[in-house]
């Protein structure tokens, strides 16, 4: 049996069933416990991380993947590694988010407290490292989104653990989240510092000016203001705070031509309070592309925490590019095939809203002109 405190002495089992059952009773319990990071680390993070790589791992061997008719079976090699991959990266993740949560507490009037985030993040993760059991069936996979639940078993800990008002939790948990969303994009160069992020806290650094800048090796500077800015952006969104401007009003920003191409038809769609979407198709001399203007309301906030950390890509070979960065303090996509004449070009707009043409063109500028030909001015208008 696995003792997780000098004080009450509680297996992982017993931990885990409660943590799931009654987490608003356990926090408490958590908080008073005397262990360190090793303790837990050892104890329950390492036990309960392996859950979904071992289960992946057996699965994949004893049944296999597919889907329509396909399927195939991984190498007992390939499996180990992208098991062992998934085990070191499950473990890296509660250290990431571990620093991220501590230097967000202040943010929301609440306490920073390495000790106390650590056991904040890694209880939190129990439902996500339990859900993982259904690897052993690749089948019922689908089963694994029970692991959100550990959203909720981090807004449940916020206040207790780490001070946040409960008025100011959900903020905070949003937050959390989507720093931890955008980070596991760019989670390679995290992992080749594991080895510094587990003993060092120097790893992560805030500035001195006020300014609650939050910098990773590697990874960049994270604007902490900005991020709760976002965060907010998400709550209010998801509250009904904010609605996403009606198809219709976004349908009439759509121009009947656009150069030589003609609009040959319109489509739009609403999903309830994640966004709203209008778009024409044009057509000229056997070319057609695709206008797009989206409200992407509470998802809208991961682009501009991206921005904020001014993520970039870029690939490029014979046959084409393509590219992501930052524009403006607004995120923009480039793509272009030669091959056949075709490509995407995208903006945000005070991100939130995406602007972006896709399809057959003589240039990546035809489409670059297509997404200037929507007024940017009576867009955001529309939400104020």
């Amino acid at each position: 049996m696995v003792d997780l405190s000098g004080n009450d002495r509680k297996t992982i089992v017993e931990r885990a069933k409660a943590m799931i059952l009654s987490p608003k009773d356990e926090w408490p319990k958590i908080l008073t416990e005397m262990q360190d990071q090793s303790d837990i680390l050892r104890g329950y993070v390492l036990p309960l991380a392996a859950i979904g790589p071992v289960a992946s791992l057996i699965g994949g061997q004893v049944f296999g993947y597919g889907a329509f008719g396909f399927s195939y079976r991984p190498s007992l090699v390939a499996a180990l590694v992208t098991a062992l991959l998934g085990f070191v990266l499950s473990v890296v993740a509660v250290f990431v988010l571990m620093l991220i949560a501590d230097l967000l507490a202040p943010k929301f009037a609440g306490q920073s407290n390495r000790l106390n985030a650590f056991k904040l993040v890694a209880y939190s993760y129990t439902a996500s490292w339990l859900a993982g059991i259904f690897g052993l069936i690749p089948s019922l996979g689908f089963f694994s989104l029970l692991g959100l639940y550990s959203f909720y078993l981090l807004y449940t800990g916020a206040t207790p653990m780490m001070k946040v008002p409960q008025d100011k939790a959900v903020g905070y948990t949003v937050v959390t989240v989507v720093c931890a969303i955008v980070l596991s994009i760019l989670v390679a160069p995290i992992t080749a510092l594991v080895s510094g992020i587990f003993i060092s806290p120097a790893m992560v650094t805030t500035s001195d000016g006020g300014t609650g800048s939050v910098t990773i090796p590697g990874v960049g500077s994270i604007d902490v203001d900005k991020a709760e800015k976002f965060g907010k952006q998400m709550e209010d969104a998801t509250q009904g705070k904010t609605p996403p401007v009606e198809p219709a009003k976004l349908q009439e920003l759509l121009p009947a031509s656009i150069g030589n191409f003609t609009r040959t038809g319109t489509q739009t769609m609403a999903v309830g309070a994640m966004g709203s979407t209008a778009e024409g198709t044009y057509a000229s001399g056997g070319k057609s592309f695709t206008l797009r203007v989206a409200d992407m309301s509470a998802l809208g906030a991961l682009a501009g925490l991206g921005s904020a950390m001014g993520v970039q890509q870029s690939r490029e070979d014979a046959n084409g590019y393509e590219k992501t960065e930052t524009v403006g303090g607004q995120m923009q996509t480039e793509s272009w095939d030669k091959s056949n004449n075709s490509g995407k070009f995208g903006r945000m707009v005070a991100n939130r809203f995406m602007i972006e043409a896709e399809g057959n063109a003589d240039s990546v500028d035809q489409l670059k002109a297509a997404v200037a030909s929507v007024d940017q001015e009576e867009l955001t208008d529309l939400v104020q």
